[in-house]
């Protein structure tokens, strides 16, 4: 039997109690949870709902500033067994973007171990022992890529300092490598089995004596050869999502919840439920008046012995419904509703220069609108939960993307302390920040409880999942430009209207926040003398949540599209006239754009790099061969994006028939992101990203009818089929050494796709698409 010398004080999946700073479960608290991912704290001041830095973290940027903040600890992190097996904790949750393996592997690289005697172990939450495990923000890899290395560089260390001692030589005299610890003076070797009961017991050493690899000495990091951790296993069907658990005595729940945000129930009628086969019980669950948050929508759940029979038991069910205060929202409507706000003057986020003056003398001015819907997160795994309660204490097995949150909210409903709490990470089938809010997990830990512990796992159906999303924002964005004679703007005034995400969390929040307007919008790095942002009120309807790449989705489209009709207007090659734009290299002070938030990070250390964003231009669109002559129906398109402090651009080529059908033989992509920490999975966030927009683009929208979602799965809610996926996906990666700061990778590719489509549209058959989907827009006349 292997044992474990262990370099840590328990692997994870341990029930360790801590001691929570969120005892208080007030709405203050509340709102600092919901806004952790931004690194700040969503506050309220006595002008209504603002996103500030938190006075506790004020100095505080990255990893640092986050909830439970930073934890480098090696008694955490790894393990190594008997048999030299080392385990390394992953802390962070996994749904196809890698962290499972990129995380440990920074690890393994500096401990100088074998990949191949490597074993990942995901991480309960715990945020008091491995620090914030948020996983959004594309960040995971930014805020721990040090953290992950001085843990490596710990344990390497006391391998070492136990050789050292063994062969009673200097400590600087050996090495770790591949496992072994060699003194190469005397070819002596120890394996890290050898090693690992006497290293467990050394005093972790100081700080200061910790030495991190030089770039030639790394096997993993910035190469292309690691095997993904979890990659067999996922082949194989050796995995857990978190639809996968199963307990003894496991009861199946679906509910029904309020067809309308805000409705509640009225009556049921259960009789002919529980005449179904299978069918056991059927509980009404309480609502949770607005602001969401991360509560439970409420309704009647139907538990069962198996999902099928709770799915006909709750089609049996016969319920009336006060469908409250939204049960007017229609999307036709409210887009002119929208429409209107854009097209009157509203409060200013960015007020630089004189730009109503200027656009009120000009002899030349263009404007556009241009509008997204709602979109839903349509993850390929639905949300799904299991819990039990044995003991006064309950355990969840869930696919969540906040694992802390999760517990303090099903802490706040139990009435449980939250180290009564347990939550088991499960691999997640997708997240894109659906997963983030765990509502889903709060149902199960619910009906455990009120079937007195017994298990029960909510599985929540692809309608479910469509229908009560907490979804991606609808908006609608003008912008207008007073052009000088060389058709360049010299005043650029940007309107934009949206529900903000601040809604979810504080009743009446009716403005984008900072942090939105940051995504793209206030921060437009041009250089143009009068800039001028304005923020019209507008209240939300539905659950509004965060979702890949957030607010720059909308912003960049029009933004970027923009930006090719003002260079169609002037007669100049799109791609020169957006360097024209972007002006000379040079950094700038996020500040001075109004951008306070520049994604949670210091603006020293990121100032936004016109040089950067210049170069990613120029890389796609020499790959892409711009310039060069195209048969009729065939064109180019280009976009480019900062966002996540990452610079990516994106140049598509479309082919349209004489029927109106497009279909896409290349698409370029390039990112400077900082070092390239495991450039396979960038390249596929990159290909994803690519994929996703298209699919966005293309079909994407979520559409309401008294106050109902009109879509319920993918016959009506399209994604990318695969005979419409691009032919060729072309990814190009920007090396960087390992001084430069690292920047987000899961997110910053897909703002410029949509953008980058629709000019390539325009280009290849003069329709110009403002409105999103594009679906047949390209056929109409």
């Amino acid at each position: 039997m292997r044992q474990h010398f262990s370099l840590t004080g328990a692997i994870a999946g341990d029930n360790d109690s801590r001691s929570a700073e969120l005892a208080s479960v007030s709405r203050r608290n509340w709102l600092k949870t919901a806004a952790a991912f931004s690194g700040l704290a969503l506050t309220v001041g006595p002008s209504g709902l603002v996103l500030a830095a938190d006075a506790a973290s004020a100095a505080k940027f990255g990893g640092a500033a986050m909830s439970g903040g930073l934890v480098d600890d090696v008694l955490a992190f790894v393990a190594i067994g008997s048999d030299g097996l080392v385990t390394i904790v992953a802390h962070r949750s996994e749904m196809g973007q890698g962290v499972r393996t990129s995380l440990p592997m920074v690890v393994a690289d500096e401990l100088g171990a074998d990949w191949a005697q490597v074993r990942v172990v995901q991480a309960d939450a715990n945020e008091a022992k491995y620090g914030n495990q948020d996983t959004d923000g594309s960040r995971s890899m930014r805020h721990s890529f040090k953290p992950m290395r001085h843990i490596g560089a710990t344990a390497r260390l006391m391998l070492e300092s136990v050789a050292a001692a063994r062969w009673n030589v200097p400590v600087d005299q050996v090495k770790a490598l591949n496992h072994e610890v060699v003194h190469a003076a005397s070819g002596r070797r120890l394996g890290f089995a050898a090693l690992a009961q006497d290293a467990a017991k050394l005093a972790v050493p100081a700080r200061e004596n910790i030495r991190l690899k030089a770039a030639d000495e790394l096997r993993y990091i910035g190469k292309t050869s690691t095997r993904g951790i979890d990659l067999k296993n996922i082949v194989t069907g050796n995995t857990q999502y978190g639809i996968d658990t199963r307990l003894d005595g496991m009861l199946y729940a679906v509910i029904a919840r309020p067809p309308v945000f805000g409705g509640k129930l009225v009556s049921v009628d259960k009789t002919a439920a529980l005449k179904v086969p299978g069918v056991l019980q059927v509980i009404e669950l309480a609502g949770s008046p607005p602001p969401a948050m991360f509560n439970p929508l409420g309704g009647v759940a139907v538990l069962a012995s198996n999902t099928w029979a709770a799915i006909k038991g709750r089609e049996a069910l016969k319920i009336v419904w006060d469908d409250g205060p939204n049960a007017a929202y229609d999307s036709a409507a409210f887009r002119l509703s929208l429409q209107e706000l854009v097209r009157k003057p509203a409060k200013a986020a960015r007020d630089q220069g004189t730009v109503v003056s200027v656009l009120a003398a000009s002899k030349k001015t263009l404007s556009a609108e241009y509008y997204l819907p709602h979109l839903a997160h349509a993850t390929m795994e639905a949300p799904a939960a299991t819990a039990r309660i044995v003991d006064g204490k309950c355990e969840v097995w869930a696919c969540v993307q906040a694992p802390q949150a999760t517990v303090n909210t099903i802490a706040q409903h139990l009435k449980y302390k939250p180290e009564q709490v347990t939550v088991h990470v499960t691999l997640l089938g997708g997240g894109f920040g659906r997963k983030s809010k765990p509502d889903f997990a709060v149902e199960a830990a619910l009906l455990s409880q009120a079937m007195k512990g017994a298990p029960v796992k909510v599985t929540w159906t692809r309608e479910d999942d469509l229908q009560h999303d907490y979804l991606h924002t609808v908006s609608m964005e003008r912008l207008e430009a007073a052009l000088g004679p060389d058709g360049m703007p010299n005043a650029w005034l940007h309107r934009t209207a949206a529900p903000t995400i601040a809604s979810t969390f504080a009743a009446g929040a009716n403005q984008q926040q900072p942090f939105e307007l940051a995504m793209s919008a206030i921060n437009v790095p041009f250089a143009i003398p009068h800039i001028r942002v304005e923020v019209p009120e507008v209240a939300a309807h539905a659950r509004i949540g965060w979702f890949r790449s957030v607010s720059n989705i909308p912003h960049a489209f029009a933004i970027q599209s923009f930006v090719a009709e003002l260079a169609h207007a002037a007669k100049r090659d799109h791609k020169t006239y957006l360097l024209d734009l972007l002006g000379p290299a040079r950094k700038i002070d996020p500040a001075s754009m109004g951008d306070k938030f520049n994604y949670g990070e210091s603006p020293e250390r990121y100032p936004v790099d016109i040089g950067r964003m210049r170069n990613v231009i120029e890389v796609a669109c020499a790959k892409a061969g711009w310039g060069r002559k195209l048969p009729k129906g065939r064109g180019l398109g280009l976009a480019v994006s900062y966002s996540f402090v990452s610079y990516v651009a994106v140049v598509i080529e479309v082919d349209i028939n004489a029927k109106g059908e497009l279909s896409i033989p290349m698409v370029d992509m390039v990112i400077d992101c900082g070092p390239l920490i495991n450039p396979d999975r960038i390249r596929s966030q990159l290909e994803g990203a690519c994929i996703m927009g298209i699919s966005l683009a293309m079909s994407g929208e979520i559409s309401f009818k008294n106050g109902r979602v009109e879509q319920s799965n993918f016959h009506q809610y399209e994604v990318l089929r695969a005979m419409a996926a691009p032919k060729e996906i072309r990814t190009h990666l920007i090396p960087n050494s390992l001084e430069v700061e690292l920047g987000g990778v899961g997110e910053p590719a897909t703002p410029p796709i949509a953008p980058a489509l629709c000019n390539a549209i325009f280009a290849a058959s003069g329709k110009r698409i403002r409105n999103l989907p594009v679906r047949d827009q390209i056929s109409k006349a």
